[in-house]
Parts: C-alpha cells; structure tokens; sequence
C-alpha cells in the first residue's frame, strides 16, 4: 500500500515509517519543515511538505493513497493550555480526510488518548463511548462512525515511552523534577496511567491500516496501570532529588502545562484489541524504561 502519514517525522512516527518501510509498504510523510523532511528521506519515505492547516494539500495526499494514518496534533497549541482550539484543528483535519475518502474503502487511522476514559472509576475497555463534547472526541467519533471508510483510532496511552520519546510527558516530569528540585506526583499517586512503549505502538497503527476493520478501536497498552507514584519513585531515585506529594492547588505551579492532566485516573485494558490484530507488546516497559538511564541523559 502507499500511506500517507502526517505526524511522519515526529515521535511515534519516527518509529512508524521504518515499521511501514519494512512491511513493504511505500510511505509519503507530511513535513512542515526542512529538518522534518530531511529526515523522511533518510529513511527512505516520499516528502510532501505541509501543515494540519492546509486541508487541501491534505486531501490531495489522502486521494492519492491506499490509506492514511493521522498522527500529528498541534502540541503546542495543547501545552499552551488550548487543549480545545488544538482538538477543533485536529476535527478540521480529520473532516477533510473522510470527505475525500468517503466511498472509496480506504483506511484512515486516526489517534486518540486512553486520559479521555479518566473518570470512570474501572479499567477502559475498547467498548468505551467517548462524548463528542470532550477534547478530540469529536475527531475520534467521526472516523469510528464514518460509512464507506474503513475508519479506526488507535488510543494511545500518555506514556508512550522510548529513547525517540524527547518531548512527551515523561520528558516534562524529569525536567520539572530537575528544575524544581522535586521529583512530584499529585496527592497521594495512586491516579493510574497506562503505558507502551513506542516501537510496540508503531506496529498497532500499521496492523490498524493493514487490517483493522471499520469503527475499530484500538487500545496501544502495554501495561494498564502504573500509578504516578511509582512514576515519580524512579524519576526522583535517578536525580536523587526527594519525592513528595503535590497538593492540587500547588498542581499548577510545580506541573506547568501537565497540570490539567497529571491527577488524572484512566487505567486501560487492551485485551480486545490483542484479539482483533494478534498485537502483543514486545519491548520493555515504561519503569524499565526509565531504569535505563536515557530519560535523563543532558544534552
């Protein structure tokens, strides 16, 4: 097949062009900088330069390929604070994929988040609704709902983790713990996030665009439940700075742009979609990860 990916150069997409390139799959990734297309051709993928805010580059990309795999998101809109200005961009997007895909069979993998089920006081499960109403559910709704397109969404979790892993929310909490001198987790870190680690999530979204059928979803978890607690034990032993508790109305001093996230509770099961693709996770966990040393690691 020939997919499009958007989101190509970055984290996870690092991981998921050589995932497509190996399986023999031919790769146009989207590059909305000289760097980011640099690197699409190193590893021997087609470059098509453009952003999330050229919808008719990206229905064009979406016309001339097989599938298309939606992974770029305005982060920075989202860590600024506008996590809905971000999701409404991200609807835009993925409206203009299926109004150009509609009729044609062709896969659109999209992304979700497991943080969405924070709340439900269970573990998450594939059969989970998510409001239209929440942060980039619309989006999510849209491509599990869409007819005539073989639309699924891989959920990832916050925590997908690996040494590509430079700007996520790991990265965040080790330099909070460094700059702060505080290794912290709110109240009393027993909030569950689940996790996976990046190359295992890569081979989830190519399963997805080669053989998901349509309204999949998809969980990318590894591990359920790791508790911030446990997180923030290992990050405070590793700079050998105190672990302590963060009360909330301290949440948004200490945990910066992770403070409307960082106490939510979302464990989240993957056993269903372990059924539908054969998917296991193969690589080391989010704790050994962390173990390893490269988290914090100055450059």
């Amino acid at each position: 097949m020939k997919v499009f990916v958007t989101g190509a150069s970055g984290h996870v997409g690092s991981a998921l062009v050589p995932e497509l390139l190996r399986a023999g799959h031919q790769v146009v990734g989207l590059a909305r900088s000289d760097a980011s297309a640099a690197k699409l051709d190193t590893q021997g993928a087609t470059v098509k330069l453009g952003d999330l805010d050229d919808l008719d580059g990206l229905r064009k990309g979406a016309a001339e390929a097989d599938a298309v795999i939606h992974l770029a998101f305005k982060h920075d809109e989202m860590y600024a604070g506008d996590y809905q200005g971000a999701s409404d961009a991200d609807l835009a997007v993925v409206q203009a994929f299926l109004d150009e895909l509609s009729g044609t069979g062709k896969a659109l993998v999209g992304t979700g988040g497991t943080l969405s089920y924070s709340g439900l006081g269970r573990t998450a499960t594939e059969e989970e609704r998510v409001s239209s109403e929440s942060p980039r559910g619309a989006a999510r709704n849209a491509i599990i709902d869409a007819a005539d397109v073989r639309g699924s969404v891989v959920v990832l979790p916050p925590t997908v983790h690996s040494a590509l892993d430079t700007a996520g929310f790991i990265p965040i909490l080790v330099r909070t713990a460094r700059v702060t001198g505080i290794s912290g987790y709110p109240g009393d870190g027993t909030n569950r996030w689940s996790a996976t680690h990046t190359l295992d999530a890569a081979r989830l979204y190519r399963l997805a665009a080669e053989k998901a059928s349509a309204g999949s979803v998809l969980h990318a978890v590894a591990e359920e439940a790791v508790t911030m607690r446990e997180i923030a034990e290992v990050i405070g032993r590793k700079l050998d700075v105190p672990v302590q508790s963060i009360p909330a109305e301290r949440a948004q001093e200490h945990f910066g742009p992770l403070a409307f996230m960082v106490s939510r509770d979302a464990p989240t099961s993957s056993t269903k979609t372990r059924e539908l693709l054969g998917w296991e996770a193969e690589e080391p966990g989010l704790l050994a990860d962390l173990e390893a040393g490269f988290y914090f690691e100055q450059h």
